[in-house]
Parts: structure tokens; sequence; C-alpha cells
């Protein structure tokens, strides 16, 4: 008996082992999952990011590139290098100032085919280039053999890191010189840090030029060889080790390493050819990971170790109430038989026994009925959260109609002072349409809340937009907006309800007319265009725009940059251009303020 006992122990202790070793395998692997998940969503964030850093860097350049190709096109800088050293180049020095200041370069200057510069922007300065011999650098001697070079280097006399772009000045034919100019990148890793992530550009050999982590530059990817370190060394004019850069690559995750201030941070990395700016330039783009790693792995733990759990006591009250309906099973024919065999002796026994088994099924039946209760409360509890949530989209949304009424109401008492009442009558009937509006907007509220069809028929977009504009005409004429409408007279179709569009377009403008609040020459622009089969209605404003984080959080409920707002317009309004069958979305990479465009399918 004893054995037998302590096999079934261990037999228990066994399964409860692989129960702990299943439930830490399955959180492990639920954690690396979601880990997984927000590394892509990370690296998705980085490449929508990358263009426009790489954007910084080329159009800084790109800029740059043309006065040195425009200068030796110039007759004055042909004139100076024809009489190189005859003559002190003075007007062409200022010249060459005025341009280096206009261009924000940090310097401009022209070389004779000896290579020594006889005219520069800083000329008549401690540090001014005049007199000094470059046949050495690089970039002179492909200027002067294929007409157009760049070199990354340091400066022999200010010692700061520069682009240097030249271009070969001709005469008939005949190389006479090479005009220069060279271009701090300052600002553009200033561009970048402000930017949150880490960017830096390596040249061919994967040395690092510019980059937003200053102690990071001429740093390389990976040790160089005797050849390379050699051939960096004349390239950059400068003396450096080029030791590899604190970052340790992970083996097929896609994330990167930084060892700094002996801690290990995670970053997504993502980079892109630069055969735009510089021939062998590439791009790196390094976004911090931990903290998004972290979370969205402990999440994912503990919602599977929850699940996990509850699982498990579900089980085990399954099998107790198995167990105790197989126990309470073999008491009753135990009673049964004994009771069969003392049946006529009996009789009272078994009637005191009926009785107890009468009321346990009237107790079970009241715990069965306590039971339907709690369920009724929980749907009711859940019903009643549904319908706050209706009520606050109510209370924002017939917020506009409300106003509206306010303002006819108003009118129309100064035109009964007057003695007006053919204007009074009219502001009355707009009264009651507003009131029936309110009506359509409650019915709209509780359709976005069950989710229903869409009852649509095709709607000319122009009404829809004059619908939204009369809607908002007093607010407008009052905050002294300008609204530039859609040119032309097209007006194309789209299978849409007129109120669920005005609502969209009513949204839209009334964010843009908040935003607008006391900024000089306020704004709205309303474009429509057609692009194959989709209509895109896209509301311009040129106020102070969205920042990154409020632009991330826009379309997620309650989360508003106003201070009264309910954060609930455009959730709304993106869920019903989703059931026109069309898309509601933030237009990127805006100038100035902000722009959102509504995208419909055209009908014929």
């Amino acid at each position: 008996m004893r054995e037998a006992v302590a096999r079934l122990r261990d037999g228990r202790w066994l399964l409860a082992a692989i129960a702990l070793a299943v439930l830490a395998g399955a959180v492990a692997i639920a954690g690396r999952i979601a880990a997984g998940q927000a590394a892509g969503e990370l690296r998705d964030g980085a490449l929508a990011a990358l263009p426009l850093a790489a954007g910084t860097l080329t159009g800084e350049i790109e800029k740059q590139r043309l006065v040195p190709l425009v200068l030796a096109r110039d007759d004055a800088v042909r004139d100076a290098l024809r009489r190189a050293g005859k003559v002190e180049e003075t007007a062409l020095d200022a010249k060459l100032k005025a341009i280096a200041g206009d261009a924000l370069a940090s310097a401009i200057y022209v070389i004779d085919t000896a290579g020594i510069a006889i005219s520069a922007s800083n000329a008549g300065q401690p540090d001014s280039f005049v007199g000094i011999d470059y046949n050495f650098r690089h970039y002179f001697t492909d200027a002067m053999a294929k007409g157009a070079a760049s070199q990354y280097g340091l400066g022999t006399i200010s010692g700061k890191p520069g682009l240097y772009l030249a271009g070969r000045v001709d005469d008939a034919g005949k190389p006479l010189g090479v005009a220069v100019l060279k271009v701090e990148l300052g600002g553009v890793e200033a561009n970048w840090r402000a930017s949150g992530f880490r960017v830096f550009v390596t040249d061919e050999r994967g040395v690092v030029l510019a980059t937003s982590q200053p102690d990071w530059r001429f740093h390389a990817l990976a040790p160089l060889s005797a050849a390379d370190a050699a051939a960096a060394h004349a390239q950059l004019q400068l003396d450096a080790a080029f030791e590899p850069l604190p970052i340790r690559r992970g083996a097929g995750d896609g994330l990167a390493t930084i060892e700094e201030a002996g801690k290990s941070r995670r970053f997504v990395e993502v980079v892109q050819d630069l055969p735009g700016a510089v021939p062998g330039w590439r791009l790196w783009l390094l976004t911090p990971a931990d903290a998004a790693l972290t979370a969205a792995a402990n999440t994912a733990r503990l919602t599977t170790l929850l699940g996990l759990l509850l699982t498990g006591l579900l089980a085990y009250v399954l099998t107790r109430r198995r167990r105790t309906s197989r126990l309470r099973q073999e008491a009753l024919a135990r009673m049964n038989i004994e009771l069969e065999s003392r049946v006529s002796t009996r009789t009272a026994e078994l009637t005191r026994s009926n009785t107890a088994l009468a009321g346990e099924i009237a107790e079970r039946e009241n715990a069965e009925a306590k039971v339907r209760r709690l369920r009724d409360d929980l749907a009711q509890a859940n019903r009643l959260s549904i319908l706050g949530q209706i009520a606050a989209g109510v209370a924002h949304e017939i917020n506009q109609p409300v106003a509206a009424i306010r303002t006819y109401a108003e009118n129309a008492g100064r035109f009964l002072d007057a003695g007006k009442t053919e204007p009074a009558s009219g502001n009355l009937t707009s009264i009651v349409s507003m009131t029936e509006r309110i009506g359509a907007i409650t019915s709209t509220l509780r359709s976005f809340a069950r989710r229903p069809g869409v009852a649509a028929s095709p709607l000319p977009v122009r009404e829809a937009i004059e619908g939204a504009l009369s809607l908002l005409s007093g607010r407008i004429r009052d905050s002294g907006v300008t609204i530039v409408k859609p040119h032309g007279t097209a007006s194309p179709l789209v299978m849409a309800s007129r109120i669920r569009l005005e609502q969209i377009l009513v949204n839209l403008l009334q964010n843009a007319l908040d935003a607008m609040k006391d900024r000089p020459d306020p704004r709205i622009e309303i474009d429509l265009a057609e692009r194959d089969d989709r209509v895109l209605i896209s509301v311009r404003d040129n106020g102070p725009g969205l920042g990154p984080e409020a632009a991330g959080n826009l379309f997620m409920p309650f989360q508003t940059t106003k201070e009264k707002g309910l954060g609930l317009g455009l959730v709304i309004s993106q869920e019903i251009a989703q059931e026109l069958g069309g898309t509601l979305r933030l237009d990127p990479d805006t100038a100035g303020g902000a722009s959102f465009t509504i995208d419909l399918r055209r009908i014929e």
C-alpha cells in the first residue's frame, strides 16, 4: 500500500514538473515571438525614416554641387586663371565670399593648373587658402582628369572635416584650373541627432564620415586591411587608427547591439546606398529597440502565463466537478442497493432520503438560477460600457449642429426684434433641419456601435464639400480663415452617404480651424483629385502641424491634443471612411501645417 502511494505521489510530481516545463517553454516562446513582431514594427518605422535621413544629406550635397560647376563657366574665374600669379584677385575673392555666404558653404576657392590656390572666399584672413598648394588633393587631380570630383577629408588649415566638391574650369577645351567648394555637414548631423535615431555614413571602405554620433567619426565597420587603411589615410588626409565601431550584430535576428559605458543596448539597423550623393557612400540608421522589445516580450509572456493559468484552473475545476459527480453517483448507487434490500422494513428511512434528495435538487436549481442571473448582470454591464462610449461620441459629434442651432436662433431673435419675419422664418427652418441632422448623427453613431451595412448611393463629391462648408460657415467667417475650394467645376461621383461624408469633412475642418487659432494669415485648402478609379479629397491647413508623438497616436481613441477634446473625432471619421470602402490618412512630409486625405472609390 505504501509503495502504491509513493508511486502515485512520484507520478504527481512528475506531472507537475512536466506542466511547469511546458508553461515555461510557452511563456518563453511567446516572448520571443512578440519581440520579433516588435522588431519588425521598429524596422518598418526605421525604413520609413531612412529616405528622410538620406534626403537631408543628398539634398544638401546636390544644392552645393552646382556651385563649382557654375563657377567653372564664370568669365571672372577664367580671367583670373589666365593671369594666375600675376595679379592679386581681390574682386574675385569678394565674389567668392559672397557666394559662400549665400550658399552656406564653408569655403570656396580657385586653384590653377599647378595646384596653387589663387583666390578664396577667406582671402585676407589668418586661415586664408590663397597661395596654398593643393596638388596633393585627390579632388584636384581627379577634377583635372575627369572634369568633376568629390572628396571627404580634414581641412589642411582648419582641421575640420568636410566634403570637397570640385569642377574643372576649361577655356576652349584647355584646362585652366579647378573651382572647389567645401561643405561641412554639421547641420545635417544636427538634424539627424534631433530625429532621435543614430545615423551615420560610411565610404566604400566602411569608414564612418558624417555621423550623428561625433565620437564614431573615422571609426570603421570592421577592422581595415593594411592596404585599405593606407588608402583611407591618403584620401582623408588624417592619421587615424580607424578603430571598429562598438556594434555587434546578432545572428539572424536583424538587431545590432552597441556597447556603451559598460551597458549593452539593442538597435534595429537599416542601410541604404547613396549613389546620388557620393559613389560608394552608404547611410546607416539605428533605431533604439530595448524598450519596445522588452515591453512587447513582457506583455506577451504575462498574457500567455495568465491564459495558461486560467486554462489550468478551468481544467482543475472541471476535473473536480467530474470527480464530485462520480462520487455522488457511486453514493446513490450504494444507497439504492441498501434501500432495495430494506425496502419492506425501512420505508420511513427511504422517505427521509427522498426528502433530502429533493432538497439537494432544489439547492442545485437555486445555484443554477444564481449563475444565470450573474451572467445576465455581466451582459448588462457590457452593454452599459458600450452605451457609455456611444454617449461620449454623441456628445462630441452633435456639438457641431448644436453650435449651428445656437447661431441660427440668435440671428432669428435679431430678425424678430427688427421686424424681419421672413429671414427669421428661414432661420427657424434651418434650426428644424439641424435637429433632423442631430437625429441623423445619433442614428449614424448607433450604426457605428452596431457596425451595420452602409446605406450609400452615388454622390457628387462637391455637394458634400459644400454641405460641410455651409455647416461651418459661421465659424469660418468669425475666425477669419481663408478657404480655398477645389479648382474647376468637375464633381466626380462616389458611392457614399452624404451625411457620413459631410461628417468626416466637418471633423477635418473643425480640427484645422482649432489648429490655426491665433495664427497669422490662416488658410485652409480643399483639394479634389482623381487617380485611376480613386477620388482623393484633401484638407490642408497652414497651422503648426503635428509632432511625431501626436501623429503616431492620431487614430487612437481618446488621444487628443486639445484641452477640451475627447479624442473621438478622427477615430469615428476613419471608421466611417472604411465603411464607405475608403481610407482616411494623415499625409506625410507636409511642409507646414497638417494635411488629411480621404480616399474613396470613384464610380462612373
